[in-house]
């Protein structure tokens, strides 16, 4: 498994954009995707040599998010990616790390599944085995070895 992105809960993702491009120097690399399942509005952002930040914020009252970006935000999960995410859950749990998300269609990654796991330390993991990044504004750059 690889770290694919990291997302980090915002108020309001317009301005968590222009905060990342601002600040970080990132660049908005999709367009902001409605994710219907987890109540929440997902954008990537890229910036070469770095890993992708996604920022998510919740779509309305009833998200799970909604209480924490309301409080200001902030780390939400790691997302790792892996070959075949059935087969990694099920050694993670194996492992005694408890599913918070069954395998379910994720519209930020072209509807391919998604999971999330906890993995102590109050750390959220969401587990991917794809690439594909929904409405991309811009191509992913490889890193610089």
């Amino acid at each position: 498994m690889v770290i694919d992105h990291i997302g980090i809960v915002v108020k309001d993702i317009n301005k968590g954009i222009a905060h990342w491009e601002k600040i970080f120097g990132y660049q908005q690399m999709t367009e902001i995707v409605l994710n219907t399942r987890q109540k929440v509005r997902v954008v990537f952002l890229h910036k070469p040599d770095s890993q992708m930040i996604k920022l998510i914020e919740p779509s309305d009252e009833t998200s799970p998010i909604y209480a924490f970006s309301k409080k200001g935000g902030g780390l939400h999960h790691l997302c790792f990616k892996c070959d075949d995410l059935n087969a990694q859950l099920g050694e993670l749990s194996e492992k005694g790390l408890r599913i918070l998300a069954h395998p379910q269609p994720g519209e930020a990654f072209e509807n391919n599944d998604i999971a999330f796991f906890y993995a102590q330390q109050g750390l959220n993991v969401e587990l991917i085995d794809t690439d594909k990044k929904a409405n991309r504004l811009l191509p992913l750059i490889p890193k610089t070895p």
